[in-house]
């Protein structure tokens, strides 16, 4: 058995793959929701951070409940999870072992919350007073880099207590393998910003002239590598499991499905992605083009994705649930978020056109930081919480065709659209308007998809 784990915005999911005669198959799956949001205190509001202790919660829940004669047969794990963001602990005492009902499991120790690819404290002025990275991917809010800088500058005291620091997935890996400097893969490594893809090397001279804490960095390795193998028995995983090095969530739901070069993929998580291959031995530019939608990310063997990485998607909807819980409540009514997004969802589906328009950059996006949302083409007519839904979920598709349109896909071959994320999965209005905005064959994947891409590079 291969174990697959991601650590994503939301939820943490994990899935065991085995090997048969037709090749790998998914064998079980788990999920569970993280709710680990938490306020930000230095950076409020702007702040976006979560307690790793519930999402290293929610993990040994999801590896408690898969099959114990399963996880005693794993030789492999492969882990991805969120890009972008950053926590930081103590190399000796990020965790501590203890006996849990299903075998030995860590809990977080010397560790601070992780602050998110989501997170909003870098302005576009404090950004552009840093350093400009050797690099072909821009700087924006929520990389972990940019973030380091941040506390430089507004709490120079936080950082000197710790001497890791990684994204969620690698604090995992190194966890497992009780590394004492943490291994990050390439494709972590180029969402962090200052990292240059084509020497596979992080931007040391300028970060050092700058007062930057580069002994925060770790090293970085090619995806699909070997991170090192578990320490002692895990839930019941044997001692001695290799542990690649953590993979970005993104990269993986796309391995999880593409299997042609013709095939371009469309993940809506939290987030939302675009994205197709670029051909074999394509280099990014030595620069960026700070107002292109597009950005180049690293894949696998040295191949690159050329993605519309949107920062609206699934959280678009799950804050225009928020909201209208929210109304309700004011109302004097109490109504659970969850039961209000089926609700949604069927009035939606009863509504086959809208004449509503709404554009959803609530989140803005990271090549035009300051354009938020608007809604236009307001009738009598149109005020429903059916039109409404119908083109929120329109303006998302519409957001990312913007972004990478038809034609695009057209002149680099594509010939279908393969659909992933949990997202798409359990929104049926979703994959409608993506199939009416398109004009390729859609294939939808499982709501899996990143953990089981994770299994299958091992």
């Amino acid at each position: 058995c291969v174990l697959g784990i991601d650590l994503g915005t939301t939820s943490v999911k994990a899935a065991l793959v085995t090997g048969t005669e037709r090749g790998l198959a998914l064998a079980q799956s788990c999920c569970r929701e993280t709710q680990a949001h938490s306020d930000s205190l230095e950076a409020a509001p702007q702040g976006m951070e979560q307690d790793v202790q519930k999402i290293i919660r929610a993990l040994n829940e999801c590896l408690a409940a898969l099959p114990q004669q399963q996880l005693q047969r794993v030789t492999h794990i492969g882990i991805s999870g969120q890009m972008h963001g950053v926590v930081f602990w103590k190399s000796d005492k990020g965790c501590k072992w203890s006996e849990s009902s299903t075998g030995p499991a860590f809990e977080p120790d010397k560790v601070s919350h992780l602050v998110t690819w989501q997170d909003g404290r870098c302005s576009p002025a404090f950004l552009s007073s840093l350093p400009l990275p050797q690099s072909h991917v821009s700087l924006a809010t929520g990389f972990g880099c940019a973030t380091v800088y941040w506390y430089l500058k507004n709490s120079p005291d936080f950082l000197k207590a710790y001497d890791a620091a990684g994204t969620i997935q690698d604090y995992v890996v190194a966890m497992l393998c009780d590394l004492k400097k943490p291994l990050m893969s390439v494709q972590n490594a180029a969402s962090w910003g200052y990292f240059n893809c084509r020497n596979k090397s992080w931007n040391t001279d300028i970060l050092k002239k700058s007062g930057f804490p580069v002994h925060l960095l770790p090293e970085v390795g090619d995806p699909g590598s070997i991170a090192g193998r578990t320490t002692c028995a895990w839930h019941g995983i044997p001692k001695g499991a290799k542990v690649g090095i953590a993979l970005g969530d993104f990269q993986c739901s796309v391995y999880s499905c593409l299997t042609e070069r013709t095939d371009a993929v469309l993940n809506v998580s939290t987030s939302a992605q675009l994205t197709i291959s670029m051909p074999l031995g394509f280099q990014p530019p030595e620069a960026p083009d700070p107002s292109s939608a597009v950005t180049y990310f690293p894949y696998f063997n040295g191949d690159y994705l050329a993605v519309a990485a949107s920062l609206n998607g699934g959280n678009v909807l799950a804050t225009f649930v928020g909201m209208v819980a929210q109304w309700t409540q004011e109302l004097g009514l109490d109504v659970q978020e969850s039961a209000i997004y089926p609700r949604i969802i069927q009035a939606a589906l009863a509504q086959k056109r809208s004449k509503l328009s709404i554009h959803p950059t609530i989140f803005g996006e990271r090549h035009l930081p300051e354009q938020l949302a608007s809604v236009s083409s307001i009738g009598a007519s149109e005020l429903s919480l059916g039109h409404v839904t119908r083109a929120l979920c329109r303006g998302i598709v519409e957001n990312l065709c913007s972004m990478l349109p038809a034609q695009r896909l057209r002149e680099a071959g594509v010939g279908r659209i393969l659909g992933s994320g949990s997202a798409l999965a359990r929104n049926e209005v979703l994959r409608q308007e993506v199939e009416r905005i398109f004009p390729f064959p859609v294939v939808y994947g499982k709501d899996v998809d990143a953990a089981v891409g994770a299994a299958m590079v091992m």
